[in-house]
């Protein structure tokens, strides 16, 4: 094997060790409870319910910010592996080439060597000299044939020279645009990592039974957004609602049976979910391979109605797109909250919707 050659196959197999680094499963990260809402006074004590509403709301932001950088997060890694696959292609395609390119220019040469050596004489003395003319003509024949093939093997040395120098190129750019996604994802990796810290700390100072009352607030927050949202889309859930496809009904088998899992950020199972690591595993499951984050799953899957809207469809929330569930019907949805919690079933109207998307439409 060449240096050449070598040395490429090297790059690949260094690209391919980078690609299982980048891989390396991270934690995951999905989208904050709703925002604040007027729920009942908190009692005096340990501490006053404005205190603990602020708290939320601040909790909230810090889990939604996570989020945000979550997907941006999700979205470099599917990058860098697909620009890392391209890199992988590119090199064989270079050794390839070369060994092609080798081919090619022995070939070229044992034909120039072959008409040096039938060349001494010009064409009228071999004629006169030979005994047999006719043996001449196809002799004649035959050079000039090879003379063509030679001209041929010009050409595609051109091109083979051509195509390799292009691989180079297309080589360089993908590694420079994955050095571009490496960055962004460190990047994004460490606002996930001081939004959650920010965060835990927060709770940390809670008392136990602040954080009791803060629960509490939580769930009647959701409870009262999901019965407003239940009291405007009436037609969602009951006998109007739409049964689900067949690859639906698995989408949704799969979703449920993860209840009780982790949420961890940049997790795509089996032992943990983010929000979109979850809807795209399930629907991958169910055959059906969809984005892998939430921003895409809104941006590339078809739009229906919320009164359309039946088991395994995916519910988008928040005007960013950074939170995603599965609808598993009767108002209801499967999904991976955020750091701290486990897969769960929640009102699919206790957070504030932005849209609904079907992955089999």
């Amino acid at each position: 094997m060449g240096t050449g050659k070598r040395a490429l196959v090297a790059t690949a197999v260094t690209v391919v060790c980078a690609v299982t680094v980048l891989a390396a499963p991270a934690t995951a990260f999905a989208a904050p409870d709703p925002g604040p809402s007027s729920g009942p006074s908190a009692s005096p004590t340990p501490a006053p319910g404005k205190d603990l509403q602020e708290v939320r709301a601040r909790l909230d932001a810090l889990y939604h910010d996570a989020a945000v950088a979550t997907d941006a997060y999700n979205a470099a890694e599917e990058a860098s592996k697909e620009q890392s696959s391209m890199i992988v292609a590119l090199a064989q395609r270079i050794v390839d080439g070369r060994e092609q390119l080798a081919r090619l220019k022995d070939r070229a040469g044992a034909a120039a060597r072959a008409q040096y050596r039938s060349g001494g004489l010009p064409d009228e003395a071999k004629l006169i000299l030979s005994e047999d003319p006719s043996q001449f003509l196809d002799g004649a024949g035959r050079v000039l044939q090879g003379q063509k093939a030679t001209k041929g093997l010009l050409a595609q040395l051109a091109t083979v020279q051509a195509d390799l120098e292009q691989y180079a190129d297309d080589a360089a750019a993908q590694w420079q645009k994955l050095e571009a996604g490496r960055q962004a994802k460190a990047a994004a990796q460490k606002r996930i990592e001081q939004q959650i810290a920010a965060a835990k700390k927060l709770e940390a100072e809670l008392a136990q039974e602040e954080k009791e009352r803060l629960a509490e607030l939580e769930r009647q927050a959701a409870q009262q957004a999901q019965t407003k949202w239940l009291d405007e889309n009436t037609g969602v859930v009951g006998d109007t609602a739409t049964g689900a496809s067949a690859q639906g009904a698995k989408a949704v088998t799969f979703a449920l049976a993860q209840r009780g899992k982790p949420y961890e950020w940049g997790a795509e199972g089996p032992g943990s979910y983010d929000c979109s690591g979850l809807t795209s595993q399930a629907w991958a499951g169910a055959g059906t391979p969809i984005p892998r984050t939430s921003q895409e799953q809104w941006r590339q899957l078809k739009h229906v109605d919320i009164k359309d809207m039946r088991p395994g469809d995916l519910i988008v929330y928040y005007a960013d797109a950074s939170h995603i569930a599965m609808y598993i019907g009767d108002g209801q949805m499967v999904h991976a909250p955020r750091p701290g919690r486990s897969v769960t079933v929640a009102g699919a109207g206790s957070m504030p919707i932005l849209g609904v998307v079907r992955p089999d439409a």
